[in-house]
């Protein structure tokens, strides 16, 4: 049982290090075919992507993130270890659906492979540490 979750646990960070790779080498050929391309406009799968995901906990007073944002208690951000501060996101658990962006990259709960804060917890209806799907923001979804 172990060994099949951590077997997984290193799919998953596999495939979400493969997608930034990706992101990023698409970045890199466009700007060098036209010296103005970003992230932002960087194409990216837009397959749903698997992690066990849970609330980072209740924000302290200034509370400053490893990406420079200081959260408040409504703050609707994401932590993930290896995707870049500000990456554009989509949660879907259930039937509910949220836009969001990288806020931090230091998880706070091992064994996760991304954390939410605690008001888009609520919103997604995080119980503990579940899984969730996830997959890079397109122009259609924000």
């Amino acid at each position: 049982m172990i060994d099949l979750f951590a077997h997984r646990l290193l799919v998953l960070g596999g495939v979400a290090l493969l997608a930034a790779l990706i992101a990023l080498a698409v970045v890199e050929r466009r700007s060098q075919e036209d010296g103005a391309a970003t992230l932002a406009n960087a194409t990216v799968p837009a397959s749903w992507n698997t992690a066990f995901a849970g609330s980072r906990g209740q924000t302290g007073d200034a509370q400053r993130t490893t990406c420079g944002q200081v959260l408040s208690a409504a703050a609707l951000g994401v932590t993930h270890p290896v995707l870049p501060c500000g990456a554009k996101i989509v949660l879907r658990k259930g039937e509910t659906l949220v836009l969001s962006e990288i806020v931090d990259n230091a998880l706070v709960e091992p064994g996760r492979q991304l954390e939410v804060t605690e008001a888009l917890a609520r919103i997604l209806r995080l119980k503990g540490t579940s899984e969730i799907e996830w997959r890079f923001a397109t122009e259609a979804t924000g």
